[in-house]
């Protein structure tokens, strides 16, 4: 099977996704081997699939990535597993030899491979965010529960012991009703392109990279040095969601799981830092307004995000007798109780620390591995602790805040039945065409 037949069959409906796709069985023995396909194997992708293949039950049988350089030194440490360029041909010609996939590439590269394995009836290990769009999330999600696959978001702070503690003092009322919420991350951009300006010409890709195929369902451009690959393709808006959209979905799960929330009302990016033709702000500073549930103060909550080197108040901001420094990346819960301050990636602290002595913490969290999660989910065919229904609604809340930077000191409302905004020029871009030969039923 070609890979322009491959791709209109495989999506011409989930009846008949299956043509050329071997169904694994809808739950594995106890004492299987789950043999997994990677597609991106660089960065995050290379971490993901050693921290999978530590697994005992796991077993790395394909690796695919379009640029061969990341490939073979990838492949060196899994001299057995097959080695592919083409994704689609991973698919159309393999399937049968493996029961999952991870997915690793660039974000707008996340969901055709995703729903196509779906359809394949493959178990999805998938890098945050989900997609780009909430679109494609929606698709995502959707055909994940038609086809009853074990799905896994990699935001795998989730699975921390800090993250559920935080999760479970929010939701016990520790601090009482949450009345407003403030998240900052300031880390250095180390994915910012060093190459910013756009020309007509462009430069000659490596021969170890197949530049159309990287570009997938977005327009034929020309390749440029030091703009896209291999690490700064976050920074554009045809490939990437930017600060908040990268580090949105560590940032934001607990508030959103804890708390209950669906995506914002409305949105407003009331600073926007530095940008060019195409790319994302450098810096911004964002306020969601959620419609209130049982663990908020009011109708509705208030939450504050800044990035890129645009940080909160620290005079305004309470912390921690153990804290001297005020951390580059971190959180405040206000409540009508109290509050929490909690450093990214470190424990939370219940403030004022006299009224919550250490004895009132939760404890005796189990250690849980976010990737073993994902295969022990695959073994004992129950939904991983990150599963897509999860992870849409999550990565959703994320992207209806990048939306407000089409509009900058502006409100913009979001309608998450219509899937529409009030401003009718976000409205037009909230569905991304694919270009020809790459597009898919139901996506683009």
């Amino acid at each position: 099977m070609n890979r322009r037949r491959f791709l209109k069959h495989a999506a011409a409906s989930t009846a008949t996704a299956s043509i050329g796709f071997p169904a694994i069985t809808s739950v594995a023995a106890p004492n299987s081997q789950i043999n997994i396909a990677c597609i991106g194997v660089g960065g995050m992708g290379k971490g993901t699939i050693s921290s999978i293949a530590s697994h005992p039950k796991a077993k790395i049988v394909a690796l695919c990535d379009v640029d061969k350089n990341l490939l073979q030194k990838t492949a060196a440490t899994y001299p057995d597993a097959s080695q592919h360029l083409d994704w689609r041909e991973l698919l159309a010609d393999h399937s049968s030899k493996f029961d999952a996939i991870t997915i690793a590439t660039p974000d707008h590269m996340h969901a055709t491979p995703c729903v196509l394995a779906i359809r394949a009836k493959k178990h999805i290990y998938l890098q945050k965010p989900m997609a780009p769009t909430v679109h494609e999330c929606r698709v995502i999600v959707a055909e994940a529960e038609k086809a009853g696959v074990i799905t896994q978001m990699g935001n795998q702070g989730r699975s921390s012991i800090e993250s559920r503690m935080m999760v479970q003092l929010l939701q016990t009322g520790a601090i009482g009703k949450i009345k407003e919420i403030i998240l900052w991350e300031n880390k250095p951009l180390s994915w910012w392109p060093t190459n910013t300006t756009l020309t007509p010409q462009g430069d000659t890709p490596p021969d170890t990279l197949d530049w159309d195929k990287w570009l997938g369902v977005r327009d034929s451009v020309p390749f440029l040095n030091g703009a896209y690959h291999p690490q700064h393709w976050r920074a554009w808006r045809d490939y990437g969601v930017g600060e908040l959209g990268d580090m949105g979905c560590h940032h934001f799960d607990a508030t959103v799981d804890a708390l209950q929330l669906s995506p914002a009302l409305r949105v407003k990016q009331t600073h926007t830092g530095e940008t060019g033709t195409g790319l994302w702000s450098k810096a911004r500073e964002v306020e969601f307004e959620f419609a209130g549930t049982s663990f908020t103060a009011g109708d509705t909550l208030k939450l504050t995000w800044l990035d890129g080197e645009h940080h909160p108040d620290a005079s305004k901001i309470p912390m921690p007798k153990a804290l001297t420094k005020f951390p580059l990346q971190g959180g405040l819960w206000i409540g009508d109780k109290g509050s929490i301050f909690k450093p990214y990636n470190q424990r939370p602290f219940v403030l004022p620390e006299e009224n919550f002595p250490n004895e009132k913490y939760p404890r005796n969290f189990p250690k849980q591995d976010h990737y073993h999660d994902w295969v022990d989910a695959i073994i004992n065919n129950r939904p991983a602790t990150s599963h897509f229904k999860h992870a849409a609604n999550l990565t959703e809340v994320v992207l209806v805040g990048t939306l407000a930077e089409h509009a900058p000191n502006e409100w913009v409302t979001w309608d998450a039945k219509t899937q529409q905004t009030n401003h009718d020029t976000i409205n037009a871009n909230l569905i991304r065409p694919y270009r020809e030969g790459w597009k898919v039923e139901g996506l683009g």
